[in-house]
């Protein structure tokens, strides 16, 4: 025991000191833990020689991290994006391991081999991004949601290729027996979670809530049972944290018990990411260096270019498309679950796992960049997917005049606001690059236009320094330090109402040039409509408020 408390010790401080340097360095903290487990793996330093324990708590990281997940997935939010997510999933998972089963057999891999080498290609991590985008806070942005979705898709396709295989390596039992039952015990495992989660936990959590301790065990404890249920039937303890925070999603205490498992579940993944890097060693780096590459060139550029084309067929943005894609540009965890299971059936050489390992470890380093700085990349390159057109607002009637409000952004805070700008009289028109948005809009009367309002040329079109009035209800700061940099280069005389996620977001706005900041935690849509009513369009008083606000703002460094 004391040994284990030694090897422990000797990781978490060596991680420590690791992401000082790479935290000056200003990288992300991903990196940090994986280089960790390069230096305290088998292959530099050896700290790591309870590998059972160090799995298990990784393992303790990804049941907390998708417990987390279920318990933020609002069923209203994701109406928008569940079709879509299905369909781009089911597509995308299709065409990236087609891709991926042409590049095997061109580097010479035997036909078995190749199909599961590009069906493992074709999985994207659960784990990497959500802790990504919540670091972000972009889990509930469109494109966020629309990541989440696809990635639950993977994880059910994931989960039926497992039972493919294990059939396949199972004397005497059929594949279409296997399926058939798991199918069978799914509908079980869910009509039994949803009576529970209707009928029997809102009481039990209610009165857990009286002891807030009480309240953290409880939710503990569901989400491990829930887990190992699953798990015994097959499933695994991913799918059963998913479903045990799901299941605690409606209960109204969804919020507390997030905040109370969040601190363990980052100790747990900072865990699994040093795991992660004790796999890679200098001999499986100069086994498989050619192969890696490719491999991971095509998941860092060939499986974002799929995702593209086709958020571009059901008529989404390309930048819609070029934040889903690359985010979804890395190897998941479940890919070594697939070629684990292959091996031990027999289907494949046990040597490829440590390509896949490879694999994983340099695409979900790369992806990691790539996530942190999507925004940015776009605004660099979006100019490549000119080609692609610009979606439905070619096949709309184009919106040249420039109205007194424009509204960028619906879903959320500015369909709350539709209502109050009605009242006001004034011509506005919503813009929006989400296609189901647009449908909305369409059937309710609505004057939009489908556009990028990051896009200079659309503002440029639109005469947007001429409006009186701006709002963005879209919290990105990127775009919006793009549209007050357009207002204030062309000097319109419009107020510019401006959202970001943070507080300390706030003074930059103002420095350049927002007339009022909506910070979307403190100020909800339904209360700037209220404003909105009070204020109207007078800039004089927009700006009197920015004030008292700019008082209490973090200054900018």
């Amino acid at each position: 025991m004391e040994e284990l408390f030694l090897e422990i010790a000797a990781v978490i401080v060596t991680a420590g000191v690791v992401s000082l340097v790479i935290h000056r360095l200003r990288q992300p903290l991903v990196i940090a833990y994986i280089f960790t487990g390069l230096l305290v793996g088998p292959s530099i330093l050896g700290f790591t020689a309870s590998s059972d324990v160090f799995d298990a708590f990784g393992e303790i990281g990804i049941a907390f991290l998708l417990f987390l997940v279920g318990l933020n997935l609002n069923w209203h939010k994701a109406r928008d994006v569940g079709q879509i997510s299905i369909l781009a999933g089911i597509g995308q998972v299709l065409f990236t391991t087609l891709a991926g089963f042409g590049i095997a057999i061109w580097l010479g891999f035997d036909s078995i081999t190749s199909l599961l080498l590009g069906f493992a290609l074709a999985l994207s991590s659960t784990i990497v991004i959500v802790k990504l985008l919540s670091d972000k806070e972009d889990l509930d942005r469109f494109y966020g949601r629309m990541s989440v979705g696809i990635l639950i898709v993977q994880d059910v396709v994931a989960m039926i290729a497992l039972l493919v295989v294990a059939a396949l390596g199972t004397d005497g039992a059929a594949l279409e027996d296997v399926l058939a039952f798991a199918i069978v015990e799914g509908v079980v495992v869910l009509v039994v979670l949803i009576g529970l989660s209707r009928w029997v936990l809102p009481h039990l959590v209610r009165y857990a809530a009286r002891s807030q301790e009480l309240l953290f065990l409880i939710a503990l404890s569901w989400c491990f049972a829930v887990a190992t249920a699953l798990h015994l039937i097959g499933f695994g303890i991913e799918i059963g944290a998913l479903l045990a925070g799901i299941s605690l999603a409606t209960t109204g205490f969804q919020r507390e018990i997030g905040s109370k498992i969040k601190p363990l579940r980052d100790f747990f993944l900072i865990i699994f990411f040093i795991v992660l890097g004790t796999q890679l060693s200098l001999m499986s780096v100069s086994s498989y260096t050619a192969e890696a590459f490719i491999f991971s060139a095509f998941v860092l550029f060939g499986n974002p270019l799929i995702v593209i084309l086709i958020f571009r067929a059901f008529g989404y943005h390309p930048r819609t498309g070029f934040l889903t894609g690359i985010t979804l540009a890395q190897v998941s965890e479940f890919s070594f679950l697939l070629i684990a299971a292959s091996i031990s059936a027999g289907l494949v050489d046990g040597t490829i796992l440590p390509l896949v390992t490879l694999v994983a470890i340099i695409t979900i380093a790369f992806s990691t960049y790539l996530i942190e700085y999507n925004e940015a990349i776009y605004r660099a390159i979006g100019g490549w997917f000119a080609w692609m057109g610009e979606g439905l607002r070619g096949r709309m009637k184009k919106q040249m005049s420039t109205p007194d409000i424009l509204l960028f952004g619906y879903h959320g805070m500015g369909e709350a606001m539709i209502q109050t700008l009605t009242n006001l009289k004034e011509d506005f028109v919503v813009v929006d690059f989400d296609p189901v948005a647009v449908e909305e809009m369409e059937k309710a009367n609505i004057p939009h236009t489908y556009a990028d309002v990051g896009s200079e040329e659309f503002l440029r079109d639109m005469h947007a320094h001429r409006a009186k009035f701006i709002i963005s209800t879209i919290p990105d700061v990127s775009l919006n330090r793009d549209i007050l940099g357009f207002i204030s280069a062309r000097r319109g005389k419009a107020s510019v109402i401006v959202t970001v996620k943070k507080m300390e977001d706030i003074a930059e706005m103002y420095e350049l040039g927002a007339t009022y900041v909506i910070v979307p935690n403190a100020l909800g849509g339904e209360r700037f409509s209220e404003l909105l009513k009070k204020k109207r369009l007078r800039k004089a008083s927009w700006s009197a408020v920015g004030k008292q606000q700019k008082k209490h703002a973090v200054p900018t460094r």
